[in-house]
């Protein structure tokens, strides 16, 4: 798997106009580390924290000019300004994009620069050499979940204390959240378990989920 360059991403993710994208560089990891308490206050606890965290930037990501990693932080910017950001990490072994982050400063959530970005994922992800992409969605606002079924997202279930927030009062709970995912090969590559190999609940679920089509599928 490798990263596309800045100018590739912008042809798989076309965004409305005024805004583009950026890699994320070092000189720009302390203020992205503020705007994201501003963008997102509830985002103090659980996956998504190590966003406020310098470290976290530096040690784990792939940052502008520097070497490969596994994870990709994609500034927004609306006419220069930074805006929001798009993260992703990749599974080289598995051939999978996990969708890690995405937040929009809340002055622009109106623009869909968002929904924009959730739809060129697929692409995106593909070029990256992905065979498989998926991500999580707060239950806590339908917008999340919106765009990703509008960008041609299944839902596949639900994690029961996947992660944690902050709910009222500022208590920390864990919540459930949903599993959205997209297969990036065609039918033919993927292998359908046998039956028998599945327990009643689970070949019940997988049914329901996976019902078999009209063309014969392979079985393992």
């Amino acid at each position: 798997m490798r990263w596309p360059d800045i100018e590739e991403i912008a042809q798989f993710v076309p965004l409305p106009q005024g805004y583009t994208l950026a890699q994320l560089g070092d000189s720009q990891v302390a203020e992205l580390a503020a705007k994201v308490g501003e963008w997102h206050p509830d985002i103090s606890v659980g996956a998504g924290s190590c966003f406020l965290r310098e470290d976290f930037y530096r040690d784990k990501v792939f940052l502008a000019g520097q070497t490969e990693r596994d994870i990709m932080v994609l500034l927004i910017l609306f006419e220069s300004e930074m805006v929001g950001l798009f993260a992703f990490e990749r599974e080289p072994d598995a051939l999978t994009m996990f969708g890690k982050l995405l937040i929009v400063s809340p002055t622009h959530r109106n623009s869909k620069v968002g929904m924009h970005c959730l739809a060129g994922t697929a692409a995106l992800s593909k070029a990256c050499g992905a065979e498989f992409a998926y991500t999580m969605a707060t239950l806590k606002i339908p917008h999340v979940q919106i765009a990703l079924e509008r960008a041609g997202y299944m839902l596949l279930g639900f994690t029961p204390g996947y992660d944690r927030e902050i709910v009222g009062n500022g208590e920390i709970k864990r919540v459930f959240e949903a599993v959205y995912a997209k297969v990036l090969v065609d039918d033919k590559e993927i292998l359908r378990p046998r039956p028998e190999n599945l327990t009643p609940a689970a070949r019940t679920l997988f049914e329901a989920l996976f019902p078999v089509s009209s063309s014969r599928e392979n079985a393992a």
